[in-house]
């Protein structure tokens, strides 16, 4: 049957992409991920897959703000997909909710109207991160019964869906902290948020790299080894950024301090060291956080002033104009932080805050990878 013969041309495929010499790669340029013929609906299919990662990201600081991320208290990979869809399935999820340190302790009182509208941002959070796995999964199928991927390819997508599952685990490992599992705590441990978000940003930057290794077929610049290496450097320093953020909306960070550019009528906040043992305040102490994320605000942006001092130098053209996004990008992300700052951390500036932070990195992803 065609169906079957398809499908064992898929399995093939797998079978080719990891092993040695499997999947030839003779056919294609040595240069190129797949052939020059195919390369821009697969590249497209790739930079759709990172815009909705971005999505999942905004969307989950979304959930993050809105104290939702909670209101979900089972994981259920598939069934899960189908939300509440009577009165009464609607009351026994909110029953699961008041059993939660959170209900307990800060929303008791609250209707089930209030619950709902909270239990669908984290029902949409989780559904999108389903759909992103069919985006993922479905047209490489496609691709892959065309004989269209080859074997390096092939690796990085089941690598992709692989980082991807493993993304899903990893928020339920947050969620679950939140639940009465570790204590009486009213939100996620600050420390399993910076780990999904710092994975959820590993996981769009290795999207974005190969949707441009395949629009641009890999094609090697004239860049010195040296600016190549700062290049990767700012994007380290972009997602350790992004960690820190991640701390500071851990530990409700935003909603002190509201000042710029002093914190608690100085420059170091009096709060600073007050958890013991010392090394506790970076990742526990809200005032710590804050600092902390305000001082890699400004290396960031130092760092981008240097980088695209340095980037001006060089010959090609794309590395200057990547170099200069990243420079006004980074500019617009610390004035929107300052304004967040001061008006409290709303809802709107917040999830702004986040998303312009995601492509802040992909900016700096996109100079890494022009400057190889």
């Amino acid at each position: 049957m065609p169906i079957c013969r398809k499908m064992h041309r898929f399995l093939d495929f797998v079978r080719r992409a990891f092993s040695k010499d499997g999947m030839s790669d003779q056919s294609q340029p040595t240069a190129y991920l797949v052939a020059p013929s195919v390369s821009r609906p697969i590249a497209l299919w790739l930079f759709m897959v990172t815009a909705f990662l971005v999505g999942m990201i905004v969307v989950g600081g979304a959930t993050r703000l809105t104290d939702s991320g909670l209101s979900i208290t089972e994981w259920k990979p598939v069934t899960g997909a189908i939300p509440p869809l009577s009165e009464a399935a609607w009351q026994a999820e909110f029953e699961k909710y008041q059993q939660i340190p959170e209900y307990r302790l800060q929303n008791r009182g609250m209707s089930l109207s209030e619950f709902k509208s909270i239990y669908r941002w984290e029902w949409g959070h989780r559904l999108l991160g389903r759909l992103i796995g069919f985006v993922v999964l479905i047209p490489m199928l496609v691709f892959a019964i065309k004989g269209q991927i080859t074997r390096r390819l092939g690796r990085r997508l089941l690598l992709l869906l692989g980082f991807g599952a493993f993304q899903g685990a990893l928020g339920w490992w947050m969620v679950s902290s939140g639940l009465g599992g570790l204590d009486d705590r009213l939100d996620v441990s600050a420390y399993r948020l910076a780990t999904h978000m710092g994975m959820a940003l590993l996981i769009l930057g290795f999207a974005f790299w190969t949707a441009l290794d395949v629009h641009q077929g890999e094609r090697l610049t004239n860049t010195d080894k040296r600016f190549a290496r700062i290049a990767l450097g700012f994007m380290a320093l972009v997602w350790v950024q992004a960690i820190l953020g991640a701390f500071v909306a851990g530990t409700d960070g935003g909603f002190i301090n509201n000042t710029w550019p002093m914190m608690d009528g100085g420059f170091l906040p009096e709060a600073y060291g007050r958890l013991s043992p010392f090394w506790r305040n970076f990742f526990e102490n809200p005032a710590a956080a804050q600092f902390d994320h305000r001082m890699g605000a400004y290396l960031v942006l130092a760092s981008a002033i240097a980088t695209s001092i340095i980037a001006w130098k060089q010959s090609n053209p794309a590395i200057r104009q990547a170099a200069g996004l990243v420079l006004v990008l980074v500019c617009a992300q610390v004035l929107l932080g300052i304004w967040t700052l001061l008006a409290v951390t709303p809802v709107p500036l917040g999830i702004a805050h986040q998303a312009l932070g995601a492509l802040v990195f992909l900016s700096a992803v996109r100079l890494a990878h022009n400057s190889r």
